[in-house]
Formats: C-alpha cells, sequence, structure tokens
C-alpha cells in the first residue's frame, strides 16, 4: 500500500541481525540493548507443527530475484492464509514493479520472518520484507496475530479496541517521537492501518511500534519504534490484545531472556569441518561421479528427499538457509548422519553481491552458527544466493574458511513443473565431475530424483558431495567452484 516517502534514498537497516532494536559494532560482538523498543522472538524449534514454505524467481529471464519464506504452524490455519495471502500481494505487486528483463542490477524482493509471541492465547509472525529496486534497499514489518481461542487472525490492529483506541495510540506515539529530533516527522504519524502493520510487546508488557523506512523520517534512519508504556497501552487493548500482552510477559518470566532471535548456543572452539562421513569410499579420478546439490531448505519435501536418497543409495550436498535451518535442526542431524554434506546458503537468501561485508559476515556467520549448534560441525561451502559474486563476498569466505560453489548443470526445476523434463535436464547436461543444482523445496524437483539417479547409474555415475569431485586436492577458502572436472589452473 502507499506510504509517503522522503527524498534522501532508501538505506540498510541500521540494526543487528536480529532486527529488534539491537545494535552491534562492526568490531565486536558485543549486542547493546536499544530498550524498550527491543522484541525478544520464540525459538521455532520450540513449535510443534512448525514448518517453513518458500516462494522463489529468479532462476529465469524475469530480471528480478523474489526469496519468500513464511512459517506454517499445524494449529493456525486462519494464520497460515492471512500469511500467504500477504505474501502472494507482495510478489504480485513487486512483479508490476519490476517488467524490465534486463534491468541490472536485478531488484530484488526478499520476505523473513520471526515468531513474535507462541502461547496458548496468542501466536504472532513477523514479516520482514526487504525490497531492492536499483539504487539501495528499502525495508518494512508486519506482524500478524492469531487468536488461538476464537481461531482467528488479525492485522497488528486487532490488537486494539477500535477506531478511538488507534487515535489514541497515535497521539501517544507522536509524544514519544517528540524527543526524537527534528529528522522524525511526528505529524505524519496519523491513525491509519498503514502505519500501524507492526505491533508487538516487550518483556515487560509495554507495546512496541515499529515503523517502516523512510516513512515518519529520512531514510537515512533506519528502523525507527516506539515502546508505549504498559499502563498507557492497557486500556487501548482488546480482550485479545489484553491476553496476547499478558502470554508476552508470563513468557518472558518463564524463558531465559536471549540476544539472539533463535537460541544458537556458540560453537566451542576447535569446532570440526564438514564432512560427508561416507567421503573416500569412491575415488573419483577412476569413477565416473557427480554432486546432487539442493538448495533453499530444509522445507516440507526434504524428509521426503531423504527416504528417497537413502532408498536409491545416494549422497547429495545441501546448502540450507538459515532461517530454515534454524527452523528444523533434526532434518540437519538427519542429513549428516546419513552422509550428505551440508554447506551454506546464506540467512534469508538475499543477493549478496549487492550487501556491504559486514552484511555478508553477518548472514554467512548466523547460519554457520545454526548448522554448527545442530551437527556439531562447521560448513566449509557456501553457495551464493543465485550464484551472484563480488569481491566483498570472496574476502569474507576467504576469512571465513568456506569455499564459494555454484553449478554447471541447471535442472531448471524452479519454472519446469514436470518431474520427466527435469529429470531430462539433469540426464542430458550430466558429465563428470558435474555439480547439479536442484531445490528441495519444490514437490516436482524431489519427485525427479529416482528417475535422476536410476537414469544415470545406469551411465556408470556414482554420485557424491561436492568436495569429493576435487579429490585429494581440496577446496580452497574463497576460491569459486562451478564444475569438478574445471583444472586449478582456470578457476577464478
Amino acid at each position: 500500500m502507499h506510504k509517503k516517502r522522503f527524498s534522501s534514498g532508501i538505506a540498510l537497516l541500521a540494526l543487528s541481525a536480529t532486527g529488534c532494536g539491537l545494535a552491534a559494532s562492526p568490531e565486536s560482538s558485543v549486542m547493546v540493548p536499544a530498550e524498550p523498543t527491543m522484541i525478544d522472538f520464540v525459538d521455532p524449534t520450540s513449535i510443534v507443527g512448525l514448518s517453513t514454505r518458500t516462494l522463489t524467481e529468479g532462476h529465469s529471464t524475469s530480471g528480478r530475484y523474489v526469496h519468500i519464506s513464511y512459517p506454517e504452524l499445524r494449529n493456525a490455519p486462519a494464520l497460515n492464509e492471512a500469511l500467504r495471502a500477504q505474501v502472494e500481494q507482495q510478489w504480485r505487486e513487486f512483479r508490476g514493479q519490476t517488467k524490465d528483463p534486463h534491468a541490472y542490477p536485478r531488484p530484488e524482493l526478499n520476505v523473513e520472518w520471526q515468531l513474535v509471541a507462541e502461547s496458548p492465547q496468542a501466536i504472532a509472525v513477523r514479516l520482514r520484507t526487504s525490497v531492492f529496486l536499483g539504487a539501495s534497499w528499502g525495508n518494512s514489518t508486519r506482524t500478524y496475530w492469531f487468536d488461538p481461542v476464537e481461531g482467528r487472525a488479525v492485522d497488528s490492529t486487532g490488537l486494539l479496541q477500535g477506531k478511538g483506541a488507534l487515535n489514541r495510540l497515535a497521539e501517544l506515539v507522536r509524544q514519544q517521537l517528540g524527543t526524537r529530533g527534528s529528522q522524525v516527522v511526528r505529524d505524519e504519524v496519523r491513525a491509519s492501518g498503514d502505519q500501524f502493520e507492526s505491533l508487538a510487546f516487550n518483556q515487560a508488557g509495554d507495546l512496541v511500534v515499529e515503523f517502516d523506512d523512510c516513512q515518519i523520517g529520512p531514510c537515512s534512519l533506519g528502523r525507527l519504534a516506539v515502546a508505549v508504556p504498559e499502563r498507557q497501552a492497557r486500556p487501548l487493548l482488546s480482550a485479545f490484545g489484553r491476553r496476547a500482552q499478558d502470554s508476552v510477559k508470563v513468557r518472558a518470566q518463564d524463558s531465559v531472556k536471549l540476544d539472539a532471535p533463535y537460541a544458537v548456543a556458540p560453537a566451542p572452539t576447535g569446532i570440526p569441518k564438514a564432512v560427508s562421513n561416507q567421503a573416500g569410499t569412491v575415488d573419483c579420478a577412476k569413477t565416473k561421479c557427480v554432486a546432487l546439490t539442493f538448495d533453499d531448505g530444509p522445507g516440507p519435501q526434504t524428509a521426503r528427499l531423504l527416504d528417497l536418497l537413502q532408498k536409491n543409495h545416494a549422497r547429495a550436498t545441501f546448502f540450507t538457509v538459515g532461517i530454515n535451518a534454524a527452523a528444523q535442526p533434526a532434518l540437519l542431524r538427519r542429513m549428516s548422519a546419513e552422509g550428505h554434506l551440508i554447506g551454506n546458503h546464506s540467512w534469508a537468501h538475499t543477493d549478496l553481491s549487492k550487501q556491504p561485508m559486514i552484511k555478508i559476515a553477518d548472514s554467512v556467520g548466523r547460519t554457520e552458527a545454526v548448522v554448527e549448534a545442530a551437527i556439531g560441525q562447521k560448513p566449509t561451502l557456501l553457495r551464493p544466493p543465485y550464484g551472484a559474486v563480488s569481491q566483498e563476498l570472496r574476502d569474507v569466505a576467504a576469512r571465513e574458511g568456506v569455499a564459494l560453489v555454484t553449478w554447471d548443470v541447471d535442472t531448471s526445476d524452479q519454472t519446469e513443473e514436470k518431474p520427466r523434463d527435469i529429470g531430462d535436464r539433469a540426464v542430458r547436461q550430466a558429465h563428470p565431475g558435474a555439480i547439479i543444482l536442484m531445490h528441495d523445496i519444490h514437490r516436482e524437483s524431489v519427485d525427479a530424483v529416482p528417475d535422476i539417479i536410476e537414469r544415470l547409474r545406469e551411465k556408470g555415475y556414482r554420485f557424491v558431495t561436492v568436495p569429493e569431485l576435487y579429490g585429494p586436492a581440496g577446496m580452497q577458502a574463497g576460491r569459486l567452484y562451478g564444475s569438478g572436472n574445471e583444472l586449478p589452473g582456470k578457476q577464478p
């Protein structure tokens, strides 16, 4: 929906990884709380029946990148439908804005999520949207609430009693913004739903109001948020809003405060590098080898894919997106136990080549921490989202000790819905040392796997993880690898 924008350009969110009022110094890992607008997110692994859904676009001639991730909760169908409708609307609007297939750099839409609340009284999901239209990034948030008692989903204004409460909330917000300096235009705050799209509660029960970039001030200010004290917010809340507020306070009292959106324990020193527990069982210097690789998961199809790989005695490399991996660590443990290799595919699948080094390092590091916490090994491979590479990304990869991996066989499984056609492309393009790109978030891709394995095995191929293609020479941190049959002197 339309929002008034200021003319100073759209800046990246100048916050920590949590995006919730925490600031991180580039020189230090110490997180400094900017109370009281900090929101404590719920660890998704604590929620039974949570899965993730992903919508993507980018391996086509459309000229744009899209990666949308949102959760599905088993007992909240109305919330699932509200989230699905919202992200599909955003995708449609973005398509309408980006019709030039030759635009460069490519425009990009990225949506990630956090759980803001989860209890028998209230569930809430915060969608964080980042849009790149050729010059810089713009960021916005929407928070949707679900009432388990009545089985209904509402937007953030559903926490309030009505129009009168919204008017009073706008007045309280304007009062607080009066102390923020002349750059914040408090008169831009109006009692409208499009300005109060993201409401949540902090641990004390204060009502946190988040504004989008450029909404009430210059874009350079980044995220602006106000915390309305509980005593002032309480009279404005609906019956459901009060239950939601109480549930957040109770959870805060019963849990340990975290400095990150998910409970990821610090990795111990000397953690081993990730390697397939079956590495070395195939000599690719003497045998025709290919590497099946799967991006963007884990997702609803991943467990079935693992079943098929196990049944067909084939191994693969999984490049996991951090936000999905954090929600389903059990699948990562299964991958590792069954001889597969887990690589890094960034935290939320933004094009890292558009990012400064500090943002790249944050995205890579957060995903690395999730993998380490799940399997006790450090991933040594990084697949850049969309295959896009910059010098800054190479520098971060070298520093983090990871090799960059793209592909030389694209099955185009994001645009083709017929498993047989996906399989035909994989088999037709396969060669010794091929790195085959697929996605475990698509049903049709997983359906194609048994056929691919059978047909390539008939041609004498063995299925190995990516590093095994390079034999004793191994892979070097910071270097880009697109095929297992590349000569070292020809690699970038």
